[in-house]
């Protein structure tokens, strides 16, 4: 078998060129060796004198300058894999690895020879340590990888590194440190943990390179839980050998945390890497954890970590300040997108491509379209020419706000300016075709892409696979799968689920069960997800029945459910009222050994709540704290709604004064809840305490409070009062901040249906937008007052309309004449 990789070749010089004499074209073959000699022929039948030629050939030869292919060629047809391998073997070349190189290099460029590969042990080892000894450790690493994966899925060296056996030499410890950075890079990072297990069982102490590539590797080969702990158990072995990590390995440790989103461990690595082990973080280490918290949201966090980085001395460079920019896009917040770029520009560091190309997705995903396109051109002015991410963006943006036709000049525009379409660019039009349902042009545009020389990836398929169950034809879905396959790309379960999950989301349930019934037979593997999709499918429409059967399948294979497809069941028997049912999924779980989550228990907790049965919640929750569950922030609000949705508002009171003296976190939700029970009940004083508590927490207020309090302050007669506490909010720029982000929370937690009609929003919505633009802005608001006492809201744009209206409509009667 061929090596996967090319060898190092050491450069061989061609003959020199006569006078008048013609250069011969270069052949793609070596010419047709000569009739052997009689010295040969005697050779053919004595191998062993066959080896100690051509060992004397490559010892003389000073592979620098000889041509040694017109040396050894005379012997090209009778060299046989024994020979070759008494020849890498040999001792007199164990001071020569150059020659041993080039000896190997040729034979690699001998179509016929090629099937000496993987070799043997003794003549491996014999090389491995001939190029360790002379410290070719590149040599050797590309030749180990070579081996590895030829060997593949046998691994015999593997096995006689770790348990090595005579006549074959123990393996050495430089030998050892080699595997394990060629296992790493041959992608089996577990096998070279068990190697690096057994340095420390030896008390070999591997060097910190070795150290290093093994945790990235595991890091980036699986993140998870397991992962990261087995890096923390490899991280102390190493410091029991006595290896002194450097920042380089801390900096990978923080990265396993940070996949994972364990915040805390990071920052507690961070600190402990200077306290305990004198090693200063760099930017690296502070932007793994940046990069981290921007891409979960958690922007505020990252003030504390930017000042906690300045008193380091480390000061923010390019890359931090494009995190801190790609943070703030995802969110929305574009205003603090920009002025992160100020701060760059004030700080000498001019935006690269990445800065405006994070911008740009940044306002194509707000539907801002025109200014990013302006953003495009100002990339222009600066000398920043737009890449194929630039124009992949734009396309997309486009397609997104309904602008098909600026989407398909953008895609002629970037041909003509030199930049090539990828395959991202197919794919973005392939995805737009699917959602209009367009599969004609979505398959044309995959005969076009093939034609350009890309070929059709796993999203490619994947996302016509969606988009014909989409359109109904199950039959053309079942070909693209089919087809997925005869084309040699990997028929994943990724490609079964989507098509499951899409089918469920526009409720073609009994076809997507007939998909999972027949899957095995297509090739494809089925897992917990692929069941787990179809009972929440099933869960959804109030089929319990259904969902229960396609549960009872999934055992009768012996899928081992996982502890979110448990809770899928669970959440699934809460909703529809079964909470004693899902309890006994509870007992289930727990007896397969699998652990109960914070999901659990909360989802359970919310369904007694939900059934009214707020008792019976708090008993759970009690039982539950004694088997060492610890309630977190939804746990709390959860109860507190429970208590308040039953008109135990003292109650409620009581128990969120218990949380406070205990110091537990709260969030808007909790306050809300609180606030919203308390106005309920016309005690405006104390809800307006409250409020003033939440806004010295930095913690809101936002959309729901002001509902809460705008209501109790109309029921009271209040509507002056109501209008400047709406026009105070808005003017310190927190309602529109906010809004959004709270909805999303409140709905998260409640997963309860929104109070407001579509219709009413709407129609309301467009009567108070015409009284704004009239400048009655009075008559506008008496509108809002007694929608809002109906529990009809409005849309955020009217909101923010009416409010602005006021504010202006203040300051005209303020401004002196």
């Amino acid at each position: 078998m061929e090596p996967s990789s090319p060898l190092p070749k050491t450069p061989i010089p061609l003959p020199s060129i006569k006078p008048n004499q013609k250069p011969q074209a270069k052949e793609l073959c070596p010419p047709p060796p000569p009739p052997p000699t009689a010295a040969i022929r005697r050779l053919l039948f004595n191998p062993t004198e066959l080896v100690s030629t051509i060992t004397t050939v490559l010892k003389s030869s000073n592979t620098t300058t000889s041509p040694l292919h017109a040396a050894l060629s005379p012997y090209l047809p009778y060299l046989t894999p024994p020979v070759i391998h008494s020849i890498l073997s040999s001792p007199a070349l164990h001071h020569q690895p150059s020659a041993l190189l080039s000896f190997l290099n040729w034979v690699h460029s001998h179509s016929t020879l090629k099937s000496f590969t993987p070799l043997p042990l003794p003549p491996l080892l014999s090389l491995l340590s001939t190029l360790i000894s002379h410290h070719k450790f590149d040599d050797a690493k590309s030749i180990l990888q070579s081996q590895i994966t030829a060997e593949h899925p046998h691994h015999q060296l593997h096995r006689h590194l770790l348990h090595p056996a005579p006549p074959l030499p123990p393996p050495s410890k430089a030998l050892l440190n080699t595997c394990i950075f060629a296992y790493c890079r041959s992608g089996w990072p577990h096998l070279a943990a068990q190697i690096f297990k057994k340095m420390k069982r030896h008390k070999l102490r591997p060097n910190l390179l070795t150290l290093n590539t093994l945790l990235s590797s595991l890091v980036k080969k699986n993140p998870s839980s397991r992962s990261s702990q087995f890096c923390k158990e490899l991280f102390n072995d190493a410091l029991k050998l006595g290896v002194s990590p450097s920042v380089v390995t801390f900096n990978i440790l923080i990265s396993g945390y940070c996949l994972e989103y364990k915040f805390g461990d990071a920052m507690q690595l961070l600190r402990k890497m200077e306290d305990d082990f004198k090693c200063k973080p760099d930017n690296a280490s502070y932007n793994t954890i940046l990069d981290a918290l921007c891409k979960k949201g958690k922007l505020h966090d990252i003030r504390d970590l930017l000042l906690d980085m300045k008193s380091k001395g480390l000061f923010p460079n390019r890359n931090t300040y494009n995190i801190l920019v790609d943070g703030y896009c995802r969110m929305g917040w574009l205003k603090d997108a920009a002025k992160v770029v100020e701060l760059m520009t004030q700080d000498n560091l001019l935006p690269d491509v990445w800065t405006y190309n994070m911008l740009i997705n940044g306002l194509c995903n707000t539907g801002r379209i025109d200014e990013a396109f302006r953003l495009r051109d100002e990339m222009e002015g600066l000398k920043l020419l737009p890449d194929v991410i630039t124009y992949n963006t734009l396309i997309n943006g486009c397609f997104e706000a309904k602008k098909s036709s600026e989407a398909f000049k953008l895609v002629n525009e970037m041909k003509e300016k030199g930049v090539q379409p990828n395959e991202v660019t197919h794919n973005i039009m392939i995805k737009w075709y699917c959602k209009e349902g367009r599969m004609k042009d979505a398959s044309e545009v995959v005969r076009r892409m093939e034609e350009t020389g890309f070929s059709p990836d796993c999203v490619t398929y994947n996302t016509l696979i969606s988009g014909f169950c989409k359109a109904g034809d199950l039959a053309e879905a079942f070909r693209m799968m089919n087809q997925m396959g005869a084309k040699g790309l990997k028929m994943d379960t990724v490609t079964l689920n989507t098509a499951l999950h899409n089918l469920c989301r526009e409720r073609k349930l009994n076809d997507a069960y007939d998909l999972l019934s027949s899957a095995n037979k297509r090739g494809y593997i089925v897992d917990e997800v692929s069941y787990g999709t179809l009972i929440v499918g099933y869960f959804k429409e109030d089929n319990a029945d259904r969902a229960m059967k396609v549960w009872d399948e999934m055992k009768e294979k012996e899928i081992i459910p996982s502890i979110i497809t448990y809770n899928s069941v669970i959440g699934g028997l809460c909703k529809l009222g079964k909470t004693d049912t899902a309890i006994a999924k509870l007992n289930e779980l727990l007896e397969n050994g699998l652990v109960p989550d914070e999901t659990t228990y909360n989802t359970i907790i919310h369904g007694y709540c939900w059934e009214g049965n707020v008792e019976k919640a708090f008993q759970f929750h009690n039982k539950m704290v004694e088997k060492s569950f610890k309630p977190d922030i939804y746990t709390c609000n959860i109860l507190l709604r429970g208590l308040c949705r039953e008109g135990m508002l003292e109650k409620a009171i009581k128990l969120f004064n218990t949380w406070i003296s205990k110091g537990k976190n709260l969030d808007a939700v909790t306050y809300n809840t609180l606030i919203t029970a308390l106005c309920k009940e016309g005690r405006l004083e104390d809800a307006l305490g409250l409020v003033a508590e939440m806004e010295e927490k930095k913690l809101g207020p936002d959309s729901y409070t002001f509902n809460a309090i705008v209501g109790a302050l109309n029921d009271a007669g209040k509507t002056k009062e109501a209008e400047e506490l709406l026009s105070k909010m808005v003017e310190r720029d927190k309602l529109a901040q906010n809004l959004k982000q709270t909805d999303d929370r409140q709905s998260l937690v409640t997963n309860e249906p929104s109070d407001e009609s579509d219709s009413s929003t709407i129609a309301y919505s467009e009567q108070i937008s015409e009284l704004c633009a009239e400048g009655r802005y009075k008559d506008a608001m008496h509108i809002f007052m007694e929608q809002t006492q109906r529990g009809i809201t409005v849309n955020k744009s009217t909101y923010i309309t009416l409010m602005s209206g006021l504010i202006k409509r203040r300051k005209s009667i303020l401004k002196p004449g």
